[in-house]
């Protein structure tokens, strides 16, 4: 569906750009020394598991003026991606054009870091490890820079793949249970109620299995982005 001319993934995903924002400047208003807030303190818990695991755990010295960036990531992912369970909402990572602007994003984010480390020339000759046969560093340099851009590729495919098939198996079992419940309905067979219970029963499964997925999509992503950033800073 388009709404003049900006289709319902790109709206939700400004309404989820919204609600991130949102987030960040009430929250931040609401920092307390001691938390008494159980919201606040759960975002705030969020962001140091940012923080601690991916930043300074991956990326290690230098880590703190990238997690920023990786906050951002991850809050924002895992809105989008929450707001896609919530019924009659579509989430942003269910297409492939956001998860390729995320994964753009990230792919320029890296790549600018490395070559602020390192310098242009610096950056491009650190594809190829220092102490190569001569003769073997062209290989080992063309390689390293195709590997470098498919991790462009992968970052966009994998959040988009996993959130597309994850809400495709809910629209099916939620359409089975429709029916089943429906047929019992319309026939007044007691036999007809026992399959939409099992349904009903594999619907709740899955939107939990899902509920989790959708963490560990945006866990994943900022995972994978901090490493990409470690890889392109490092010495």
């Amino acid at each position: 569906m388009v709404f003049g001319g900006v289709t319902q993934y790109i709206l939700w995903m400004v309404i989820c750009w919204i609600i991130t924002l949102v987030l960040i400047l009430v929250v931040g208003r609401k920092l307390t020394l001691i938390p008494t807030n159980k919201f606040v303190n759960t975002v705030e818990y969020g962001y140091q598991f940012v923080r601690n695991d991916m930043g300074e755990g991956i990326i290690g010295h230098g880590f703190k003026k990238h997690v920023p960036f990786l906050a951002t990531l991850f809050f924002f992912i895992l809105i989008s991606n929450f707001v896609g369970l919530i019924p009659g909402c579509k989430t942003p990572t269910g297409t492939i054009s956001v998860t390729w602007a995320l994964a753009t994003i990230s792919f320029i984010y890296f790549n600018v870091w490395g070559i602020k480390a390192k310098g242009g020339l610096g950056y491009l000759k650190s594809f190829a490890p220092a102490g190569l046969p001569k003769v073997m560093v062209p290989i080992i340099w063309f390689l390293e820079l195709i590997s470098t851009c498919i991790r462009w590729l992968t970052l966009a495919v994998r959040l988009y793949g996993n959130m597309f098939a994850g809400h495709m198996v809910l629209g099916i079992f939620a359409l089975a249970t429709s029916i089943f419940i429906q047929s019992a309905i319309a026939t007044g067979n007691v036999l007809f109620g026992l399959p939409p219970i099992g349904w009903m029963a594999l619907l709740i499964a899955m939107y939990a299995l899902e509920c989790l997925v959708a963490f560990l999509q945006a866990y994943v992503f900022t995972t994978l982005s901090a490493v990409y950033i470690n890889l392109a800073t490092s010495s």
